[in-house]
């Protein structure tokens, strides 16, 4: 699969049940379901939560989000509009990368873009954010 053809991890509002889910993907996702990424480490932030990539960090659990074909475009835009990222912006909160997240039912692999901090807010939280120790955003209430 091509990078642009990837599903998204979901790890704060966008997961179902929370504020976005619903605003941002319904009608606009074929299948969803749990997963788990490595390497990352999360943190609370003011109402939404950062994912740190950390090497050894994580699990940080949310979900396996994939769009619909005719939808992908779109939503891959507004995702980006909504995590405030933009290609190569140093303002960026988040970067969208391509990482490994582990679906939860099976344990197979698979390459799906996440949000992560970007650097000048991964410095904020690492001096002197609040680690969400589970890895489940959810948990924090």
């Amino acid at each position: 699969m091509t990078p642009a053809g990837l599903p998204f991890f979901v790890y704060g509002t966008l997961r179902p049940g929370e504020a976005n889910h619903d605003l941002f993907l319904r009608g606009r996702i074929r299948s969803e379901g749990p997963g788990r990424l490595t390497g990352a480490l999360l943190y609370d932030g003011p109402g939404y939560p950062y994912a740190v990539e950390e090497p050894g960090g994580g699990p940080v659990f949310g979900e396996l989000v994939t769009a619909g074909a005719e939808e992908y475009d779109e939503l891959l835009a507004t995702l980006d509009e909504l995590e405030e990222y933009a290609p190569g912006d140093p303002r960026n909160l988040y970067e969208r990368v391509a990482r490994e997240v582990t679906r939860t039912a099976d344990g197979t692999a698979v390459r799906a873009w996440v949000y992560v901090a970007a650097p000048s807010v991964t410095a904020g939280l690492r001096a002197r954010g609040k680690l969400i120790e589970s890895g489940d955003w959810l948990s924090r209430r």
